[in-house]
């Protein structure tokens, strides 16, 4: 049975989803079909995956219920603002084949996203949207952007595994209810995840590979996770992790893997703002080039 965690609008959400970021269009509609086929309900895409018609297709021909499946994506840097946010919230809408969004985030903490807030509220007020929040908000940006919500953010999707724990990150949400979703939870296959001694040891106690460990660790902590996978067995061992946990000491072996970011995949970087600024011009199939 999938557990679940309640934001702060009092929505049941599913702790453990299927990620379809770097799932190529192709294979997108397949691989969210396997993923439903084998038990997941929290699908998470964004209109920067260039797959939110695959994700559409495979929930249109997956015969479980809509209301039974909790559908997440994001409003990408170039469609900030109030006017450009709410024109793509409806492109989302039909793409996913969907008259709501469950949940609905800003991608990236740049441009008007302040505007793109203003047009997620009115959408939740319209029934487009559930639930609204944030991805990628370190704590200064995060808290400047929920003191000025109406609507506090339900969630702030952060890269956190292991490696990246975002203990600074989760003292400064909990005050607004807000929780963590991570993406990035298996570390990006980082092969110190197989390697590492802790890891290794949790892994032969438990019987489970040191990724189901990694996701337990996060599901413990009510972090809401989103691995990906392309394939339907690695699919199902990601989903097995509900039926062993780890003991206080465990949980706190763990916590010294923590490591400092790197400044070159920081939101603090310049040159990574760039990139994501032109990262349309780059990466949409459908962009002039």
């Amino acid at each position: 049975m999938m557990e679940t965690v309640k934001l702060n609008n009092g929505m049941d959400m599913p702790i453990l989803g299927y990620g379809v970021y770097l799932v190529k269009p192709e294979e997108c509609e397949r691989c969210v079909l396997d993923a439903i086929s084998v038990g997941y309900r929290l699908i998470d895409t964004a209109q920067a995956y260039y797959n939110e018609e695959g994700v559409g297709n495979a929930v249109a021909k997956c015969g479980v219920p809509r209301n039974e499946l909790f559908l997440t994506t994001k409003v990408w840097i170039t469609n900030a603002g109030e006017e450009k946010a709410a024109r793509s919230i409806d492109e989302s809408l039909r793409k996913l084949r969907t008259d709501h969004i469950d949940l609905l985030l800003i991608h990236q903490p740049f441009s008007d996203y302040t505007g793109t807030w203003r047009a997620m509220e009115k959408a939740v007020r319209e029934g487009k949207v559930r639930a609204i929040g944030l991805s990628n908000f370190y704590p200064d940006r995060f808290v400047d952007m929920a003191e000025y919500a109406e609507i506090k953010p339900a969630v702030n999707q952060l890269k956190t595994n292991v490696f990246s724990q975002q203990w600074d990150a989760e003292a400064e949400m909990k005050s607004y209810g807000t929780h963590i979703m991570a993406w990035g939870p298996l570390a990006q296959g980082d092969s110190e995840l197989e390697s590492n001694p802790v890891m290794k040891a949790l892994s032969e106690k438990y019987g489970k590979t040191p990724q189901q460990v990694a996701l337990r660790y996060l599901i413990q902590r009510d972090i809401i996770a989103i691995p990906k996978s392309t394939h339907i067995e690695r699919m199902k061992q990601n989903l097995d992790v509900f039926d062993f946990m780890l003991t206080q000491e465990e949980m706190e072996s763990i916590r010294p893997l923590d490591k400092p970011q790197d400044f070159r995949w920081s939101h603090r970087n310049p040159e990574l703002v760039k990139f994501l600024w032109n990262y349309d011009k780059q990466f949409n199939p459908s962009h002039p080039k």
